[in-house]
């Protein structure tokens, strides 16, 4: 992965975490609201995934890619060898790369490994 390839991942991590916090601070307000009202509750945390779990969720699950905005595919690309090459004549071997694409915000990244 290169270097704009990781900001935009960094991007998209801190404000899926901004907006994980800002949601646990408006639980833990209405909470307080309706116990100060007597209301007994048990109340689970929203999970804030670490930002290796973020991705991973991104790359495995459309739905949550989506809803935060981050795109991430890879793909392995097959290609055959110069077959004008005079050593390589009449080979049938293939070489692979991994490609790795992220979207975020509009700005999409390609990279090969």
């Amino acid at each position: 992965m290169n270097k704009e390839q990781q900001e935009l991942l960094d991007e998209a991590y801190e404000n899926y975490k901004k907006e994980i916090l800002r949601q646990r601070q408006l639980q833990k307000e209405e909470v307080n609201r309706l116990r100060s009202q007597g209301k007994r509750l048990k109340v689970s945390l929203i999970e804030l995934l670490t930002k290796e779990q973020f991705i991973n969720k991104c790359k495995t699950d459309t739905e949550f890619s989506e809803k935060w905005g981050l795109k991430i595919e890879e793909r392995i690309v097959l290609e055959q060898v110069d077959q004008n090459n005079p050593v390589l004549k009449g080979s049938t071997a293939l070489w692979s790369t991994k490609l790795i694409t992220i979207t975020y915000n509009d700005k999409t990244i390609e990279s090969y490994e």
